[in-house]
């Protein structure tokens, strides 16, 4: 039986409640009624149940459709205004001990070419995305206990932290690997992480172990329940996500919620941040094996729909996704994309992808400062901002100021100072024109006309050579 409280994966992701939901939501697909209040709900901004959300992901009446649409972009401009955080990928070593049959770094795949990053190269892939103009890096890892130690991502962290290059600095690391214990975790809070991310790939158990035949990754529960045990150790930010084509999607939408519903209520505040990755093509893997793959319509709707359920959660989408796609979804609910992305070990300083090491294709080849000028283009403030967690407003901190309407006061100015570093040290002429624009209109934005005022001044400060102001 369905207990969001329950320590237990096999409670908090009941197959049973999702089966039932399932059922619920495609006989309410037509139901205008309760459509209609599920959207008065909705629209109040405090969220859907897993449920509520299945019945607007099922939705057939074209009226209500519309509004479905409308109200994701009104709620993803009430919270995030027009910002979207920047970030890159950083792969450290592909030699991995599992069995996925998804990922071209499995155990068994002969083809690739395995390496793992010295810290000397490390520091070269930073400098390179340093002279990007990157501040906030996603750290990748295979499961290697031999290869890939925890001891090794904890060196890796203190070596990136520990690079200033010009007037580059990463800022924050966000980490995504195997799922680990309580210990390992609260050496990786004291580490300086930011976000721990790990993705479930899908809710559904024998289609997940099926796809993880061998390897620790095939501990269904271990790997479902690494949220709690990374809370446990302290670290309060944490980011969810499926891969969307492994298993039927509406299956693994819910159970993505339920996983989110479950957070709230046993630790207190849901998942920082959630991820939408599609399956891509890769070395060994052929993505057209894949019979649950979703288009662009469907995937526009559940990210809609997610921004809904879980308005205060940011929602990812990486290079993975088209330019054309990316932007369709950017006004529907997603808060942070990659840019200049390499998914290869070793892909930055190197210049460019290996195609037999990288883990999938990148379908969004531009350079970063060709994504900011197209996000400037559109509207959007590219941000890459890392103040709050250096401010330490993470967890239920920052959920409450999201929630009050306080946060603008923070991430308004932050974003435009972390764009004026850009403009100043990285920019093309054109980007930095754009840039320059967009900082002169949207500084009337910011509410508080004092910390408007300290933003100004510090703008000017910024353009003389200071660096790193953050509210």
């Amino acid at each position: 039986m369905y207990d969001p409280k329950s320590p237990h994966a096999a409670d908090f992701i009941d197959d049973g409640e999702i089966q039932e939901t399932l059922r619920y939501a495609a006989a309410h697909r037509d139901d205008r009624a309760e459509i209609q209040k599920i959207l008065e709900k909705a629209r109040l901004g405090r969220g859907l149940s897993h449920r509520e959300a299945a019945v607007l992901l099922e939705c057939r009446l074209p009226e209500e459709n519309e509004q479905i649409f409308q109200l994701a972009r009104e709620l993803k401009q009430k919270l995030y205004g027009n910002r979207i955080v920047m970030f890159a990928p950083l792969y450290l070593s592909n030699y991995c001990v599992n069995g996925c049959v998804y990922c071209p770094y499995h155990a068994k795949n002969r083809h690739i070419a395995r390496k793992k990053l010295t810290q000397e190269e490390i520091r070269r892939e930073v400098i390179a995305l340093q002279d990007m103009g990157h501040k906030r890096l996603a750290l990748e890892t295979g499961e290697d206990p031999v290869n890939n130690p925890l001891e090794y991502v904890l060196e890796s962290i203190r070596t990136i932290y520990s690079i200033k290059h010009k007037n580059g600095a990463i800022r924050r690391v966000n980490v995504n690997i195997a799922a680990t214990t309580v210990e390992n975790y609260r050496k990786l809070k004291e580490a300086g992480i930011g976000t721990y991310i790990l993705f479930q790939e899908t809710y559904h158990r024998p289609t997940y172990e099926e796809l993880h035949p061998t390897g620790p990754k095939h501990d269904y529960a271990w790997h479902t329940e690494a949220m709690d045990r990374a809370m446990e150790g302290g670290i309060d930010d944490v980011g969810c996500g499926v891969l969307f084509g492994l298993n039927l999607y509406r299956y693994d939408f819910v159970g993505l919620l339920m996983h989110a519903e479950h957070l709230e209520a046993a630790k207190g505040v849901g998942p920082h941040t959630i991820s939408v990755p599609r399956i891509r093509a890769a070395d060994d893997i052929d993505p057209s094996t894949f019979s649950n793959a979703i288009d662009d319509d469907t995937f526009a709707r559940i990210v809609a729909v997610l921004r809904i359920a879980v308005p205060y959660t940011g929602i990812i989408i990486s290079t993975r996704e088209s330019q054309a796609a990316r932007e369709r979804v950017l006004q529907l609910g997603v808060s942070q994309i990659s840019g200049g992305s390499r998914t290869s070990v070793g892909g930055y300083a190197d210049g460019g992808e290996e195609e037999d090491s990288a883990q999938f294709e990148v379908s969004d080849t531009r350079t970063l400062d060709q994504v900011v000028n197209w996000l400037l283009g559109l509207g959007y403030i590219p941000s890459f901002c890392t103040a709050c967690y250096r401010e330490g407003r993470t967890g239920d901190r920052f959920m409450k100021l999201v929630k009050s309407g306080q946060i603008a006061n923070c991430c308004l100015p932050n974003a435009l100072m972390t764009l004026k570093e850009y403009l100043e040290d990285y920019a093309s002429p054109e980007t930095r024109a754009l840039g320059e624009k967009m900082i002169a209109r949207e500084l009337e934005h910011i509410p508080n006309e004092k910390v408007r005022a300290i933003a100004r001044e510090h703008l000017v400060e910024l353009h003389d050579g200071k660096r790193d102001f953050r509210f």
